[in-house]
């Protein structure tokens, strides 16, 4: 049973005679990959995989690679449980198509198609059920972890391996990869209906998130369009809707958030509302022309597609020659960072200030009980957080007006140091971290 049919047999029914059922064939192909690392001996290790949601060029590596790419399966839904056990590098697009066959979906459901379990659970997934169901890593219960020497674990927090299960997440493979995953499912209606609020001082908008997360919302999250221009969205599981907006092709959704007070998506198309154009960073592959983008086409609308452009240039160097052409110097900057709601205000002041890239997605997360039991990834338990996630490509001087020097391939540009040193400055007292994710 592969992903890619998405085809699945209810939880614990058993397989037709002579098929092998979905578990006993992962536990082949996990004894196959773990018998044949342990058979190659001590080296540096990496993944061959098709995809990578990790935005920052990467030299050429000598690493050994291990093909993971067979474990693409989602192997059981349980509705009456409330779990799914996946592989890790199963697409989410494609768990989420499974899941909403049984009327369920992933508790928490990363903002793009490409993101793979595997690799939401190795960093730090977010969306706008955070503000109830925490973060990815949070909805997950249990791991299967291939380590280096070969040996597969399955980690639990009530188990010999703990610490691995609380130190795996926003690891980046660096203790291991997730061969397999089981993770919370929340039911679903066929239709999301959403509100949008408009705000002119960030302190009000902030209140009314913080409002709306102590409500009976589904989903919260919000957009800073610029230094006085907010909308606050909150959407609600309905079981009708009088029509459905579509905006996987001509319609851009972010642009919809100013021009509709309410609005109604399938449960499908709002789970990947930012998908289709990237948030809004389609922009700067050009398929936010109305001429292009009928050229794109609706298939090609998206961020897998959207990757390969991106990838390619970067082996191609042709927008970094085209601003060097142009005298100047332009670099991607792809941050998030999570602040405590009480300090958001000031927080996105400093921001508009200093680093003045917009829109700004703002996405509220609570906590869970043991927040603090992560060691990579300490955040205060029940707290409310706003992540702010800005993604653009920057000009080499700042809002300021200082000088950047161009960075370094493999290091931390002179942007991202200097973003990061002024959020350490103003922010240490409260902000329990700074989080970087690239």
């Amino acid at each position: 049973m592969n992903a890619r049919d998405a085809s699945l047999e209810g939880a614990g029914a058993p397989p037709p005679a002579g098929v092998e059922s979905p578990l006993a064939a992962y536990r082949a192909r996990r004894d196959r990959l773990a018998a044949s690392l342990r058979a190659a001996g001590a080296a540096r290790l990496g993944l061959a995989k098709d995809t990578s949601n990790l935005f920052r060029d990467r030299a050429p590596s000598t690493k050994r690679l291990i093909d993971v790419r067979a474990f693409d399966h989602v192997l059981a839904v349980d509705t009456t449980a409330g779990e799914v056990d996946v592989e890790g590098m199963t697409p989410y697009e494609i768990l989420v198509a499974a899941t909403l066959e049984r009327g369920v979906m992933p508790a928490v459901v990363p903002e793009l198609k490409t993101i793979t379990v595997g690799g939401a659970a190795a960093g730090v997934g977010i969306e706008a059920s955070s503000f109830r169901h925490g973060l990815v890593h949070e909805s997950l219960s249990e791991y299967d972890v291939l380590l280096g020497d070969g040996r597969v674990v399955t980690c639990r927090a009530d188990n010999e391996h703990a610490d691995l299960f609380y130190g795996f997440p926003n690891s980046y493979g660096t203790l291991g990869y997730a061969l397999r995953v089981r993770a919370r499912v929340a039911a679903v209606k066929p239709y999301v209906e959403l509100t949008h609020r408009r705000f002119h001082e960030p302190g009000r908008c902030f209140d009314a998130l913080a409002e709306a997360c102590a409500g009976d919302a589904d989903f919260v999250d919000a957009v800073a369009f610029g230094p006085s221009d907010y909308v606050l969205n909150v959407g609600r599981f309905v079981a009708r809707a009088p029509y459905t907006s579509d905006y996987t092709y001509e319609k851009i959704f972010y642009r919809s958030l100013k021009e509709r007070e309410v609005d109604y998506l399938t449960v499908h198309d709002f789970i990947w509302r930012w998908d289709t154009d990237w948030f809004w960073c389609s922009k700067n592959v050009g398929a936010q022309n109305p001429i292009l983008r009928r050229l794109y086409g609706r298939k090609r609308l998206g961020s897998r597609h959207y990757q390969r452009i991106m990838r390619w240039n970067s082996r191609r160097g042709y927008t970094h020659a085209w601003f060097k052409f142009r005298g100047g110097h332009h670099e991607s900057v792809i941050q998030d960072v999570d602040i405590p709601i009480g300090e958001a205000p000031r927080f996105l002041d400093f921001f508009q200030r200093e680093i003045g890239i917009a829109p700004v997605w703002m996405c509220p997360m609570r906590t869970g009980v043991d927040a603090g039991r992560f060691p990579l990834f300490p955040i205060r338990p029940g707290s409310l957080y706003v992540n702010f996630g800005f993604w653009d490509a920057a000009s080499a001087d700042d809002a300021s007006g200082r000088a950047l020097q161009p960075p370094h391939r493999g290091r931390s540009s002179a942007a991202r140091r200097y973003q990061v040193a002024l959020l350490r400055q103003l922010f240490r007292a409260r902000c329990v971290r700074c989080c970087i994710r690239r």
